[in-house]
């Protein structure tokens, strides 16, 4: 953001502190609406307030754009905001004031990876220069869709470049375009990837919610750490067309919210087929089912809830997370679940599960054939000629600001020494090991054989089966790291991987197309704690709502 920006808002500042002063509640001003802090706002809440006349979308764009700003060059969360965002907030509130609403996210700001494509005046890089100034002849569907929802997309969220499928030697949340963020429940946390500007921007309230990208715990993860809940969806339940991709049979794209509910509601915007993405057509049903309409307190009542303790391999300073786990089981059971505990996989597929590269050869093989068919081969423009992954990993190595060497490519190097990509019998074999250790012998084996509606883990150990078979998982808060925490660097010595107040979350799995029994499950786990309220973050943004009303009361519109 340039020195203009920083100017503007500078002096936008000094105005909102005048007037702030007039005002005895933060979140009222002189006429009497008293507005939710955004760092908890919820979907709800907002839509309410729209529909009243409290706030404009406007004032929503405003008031984000400036919690933006004031936190993002210490976290590094936001690439880009969106240059339209406040003319399609107008055209968005002028619908309003003509009796037409597209639903409950009607003029609602949010905030996407930076891998998700949009066909508008932001760049979608993956945090790559490589891509910067290339363009897509259209929207990609999840975008699409949030606009048909009515929703404003915000801006851009850094992530973990290449979604974390680039280095062996790099650091979650860092990219050459974005830089390095950062958590905000400790300094210098490690956001956890690699969806991890979409992770911290929900967190502390810089948008309602965002939308992240998984292939292998992506969305969970960063979800995790960042005090959120996140929805891992099926494969196939929402489209990757015009997503960077990594693995067709692994990427998925879905919510990261501060609620259940919240994140129910943005999953329903964007699930749905799309003749651009083959696996959304393995849709079940026509139309996808009521996942806010899932979140039941009682939801839990009779249902059988598994334990596959043997995927819980406990390392140091897990003590906290398992306590808290076994509270949570409690927990589970007083709300009228059946839990059945030690639900195990088979021991062949743990030994493969842990031991084998199965995993790693379904992506890399993958990434090689994925990149350049479904995503560079689309492009309009493409200022560096980047046409496959060779191309890529040439430009990487030679543009300075990419940072290689001292960030390797060798997970690319890896694949394009396999020899072979996705069509190959080869990568057949090691695909069909993954849909054995996950699937009979794994998750899929303890479901069936057991006759249970879910599995728990704590976060930590919940993404890996899942991915290997397209999946789907919630996680919800489950606690943090107490204050006598150690903490512990990473391997550059930059990011806090495990320290006091970082979050932890809890995990419920299900079977193919169950988000909605997912959903209730973890609602009503989520109504019973309240854990995400018990946990602070150390930096928070403090414009709210009513600074930015206030402030147009008298004259000041926008930036």
């Amino acid at each position: 953001m340039g020195a203009t920006s920083h100017r503007v808002i500078f002096l936008w500042f000094l105005l909102l502190s005048d007037v702030s002063a007039h005002y005895s509640h933060r979140n009222q001003t002189n006429i009497g609406p008293t507005f939710p802090s955004l760092i908890d706002a919820t979907t709800e809440e907002l839509e309410t307030g729209l529909e009243r006349g409290f706030f404009t979308s406007c004032d929503l764009v405003n008031a984000y754009i400036a919690r933006i700003q004031e936190v993002n060059s210490t976290l590094h969360v936001v690439t880009e905001i969106n240059p339209d965002a406040l003319n399609i907030a107008a055209e968005l509130d002028a619908e309003r004031a003509n009796g037409t609403t597209r639903g409950p996210l009607h003029g609602i700001p949010i905030l996407i990876k930076g891998n998700i494509g949009t066909a508008d005046k932001m760049s979608t890089t993956a945090g790559s220069f490589a891509l910067l100034g290339a363009t897509l002849p259209r929207d990609s569907a999840v975008a699409t869709k949030l606009r048909q929802a009515g929703v404003v997309i915000l801006g851009k969220t850094n992530l973990s470049q290449w979604a974390n499928f680039r280095s062996n030697n790099s650091t979650n949340g860092w990219s050459a375009y974005g830089g390095q963020t950062t958590g905000a429940y400790y300094p210098q946390q490690d956001p956890s990837g690699s969806s991890s500007g979409s992770g911290v921007a929900s967190s502390i309230g810089l948008a309602l919610a965002t939308l992240g990208s998984e292939t292998s715990g992506s969305i969970l993860s960063p979800s995790e750490v960042n005090n959120l809940v996140g929805i891992k969806p099926s494969v196939g339940l929402t489209s990757r067309a015009l997503v960077i991709p990594i693995s067709e049979r692994q990427d998925t794209v879905g919510p990261m919210a501060r609620t259940v509910r919240d994140a129910a509601y943005l999953l329903q915007a964007i699930a749905g087929k799309d003749s651009d993405d083959n696996y959304t057509l393995a849709q079940p049903f026509e139309s996808p089912p009521d996942y806010v309409g899932a979140c039941n307190y009682s939801s839990l009542r009779g249902k059988r809830i598994g334990i596959p303790r043997n995927v819980i391999t406990p390392g140091e300073g897990d003590g906290p997370v398992l306590a808290a786990f076994e509270k949570a089981i409690q927990i589970i059971q007083r709300a009228g679940a059946k839990i059945v505990d030690n639900v195990n996989i088979t021991e062949f597929a743990l030994d493969r599960y842990l031991n084998s590269n199965a995993s790693l050869i379904v992506l890399e093989a993958d990434f090689i054939s994925d990149l350049p068919r479904n995503y560079l081969s689309k492009l309009i423009t493409n200022p560096n000629n980047v046409r496959n992954l060779v191309d890529v990993r040439n430009f990487t190595q030679t543009f300075h600001p990419e940072q290689y060497p001292d960030r390797d490519t060798a997970v690319w190097d890896e694949a394009l020494d396999l020899g072979f990509d996705n069509t190959s019998p080869q990568f057949w074999a090691a695909y069909q090991e993954n849909l054995e250790i996950a699937g009979r012998q794994g998750l899929l084996g303890v479901l069936a054989n057991y006759s249970l509606d879910a599995l728990i883990l704590p976060t930590h150990y919940s993404p890996g089966l899942p991915a290997l078979i397209g999946t789907p998982v919630v996680t919800v808060p489950l606690g943090k790291s107490p204050a006598n925490s150690t903490v512990v660097y990473n391997e550059r010595g930059t990011l806090a991987e495990s320290a006091p107040n970082i979050p932890f979350g809890l995990s419920f799995i299900g079977p193919a197309w169950s988000e909605a029994s997912l959903i209730g499950f973890a609602y009503a786990y989520e109504q019973r704690t309240m854990v995400r309220k018990q946990i602070q973050p150390y930096i928070k943004a403090q414009v709210e709502l009513a600074d930015i009303v206030s402030a147009r009361k008298i004259g000041v519109k926008r930036f």
